[in-house]
């Protein structure tokens, strides 16, 4: 079942490329940008972080965190985020394989791997904004921009 705005966002505790846990609940008080992509590596999935990297991290408030999840292992996470010099948590859903996702509507079970879903989650934990584009669109770093400014 797909989470819509206005639900509290499942919480979860993943894995970072570093192997350090990251609760949701443990980041309340923040906004947190919340960004599932399919596979590390991949051409689509490389465009969309290195534009969140170079357009839009730098750019947000303090109290804004991005996470970016998909089914990879830790070990594929650290491999990539070391190679593209991300500096935003990219978080492993591999064990159980993809419950994160599939808690926010966004896993596809014929192929094994999450939908491009962005989730804007306020400070306390409510879904603001969602978007869900098909494996081979990706988004606009301009409606991140947008849906973060109206919060």
């Amino acid at each position: 079942m797909a989470v819509e705005v206005g639900q509290r966002a499942p919480d979860f505790a993943l894995k970072d490329q570093h192997g350090v846990l990251v609760r949701l609940s443990g980041l309340r008080g923040r906004t947190v940008m919340l960004v599932f992509y399919p596979f590390s590596f991949s051409p689509v999935c490389h465009g969309e972080l290195t534009a969140i990297r170079d357009e839009l991290a730098g750019c947000l408030p303090p109290d804004v965190q991005v996470l970016a999840v998909s089914v990879d292992s830790m070990f594929c996470q650290r491999a990539w985020a070391d190679q593209e010099g991300f500096s935003f948590p990219l978080l492993s859903d591999f064990w159980p394989h993809g419950e994160v996702a599939r808690a926010y509507g966004v896993f596809d079970e014929d192929r094994g791997l999450a939908l491009r879903g962005t989730f804007i989650i306020d400070r306390d934990g409510v879904v603001r904004w969602k978007v869900v584009n098909p494996i081979g669109t990706a988004r606009e770093i301009d409606e991140y921009r947008k849906a973060l400014a109206e919060l």
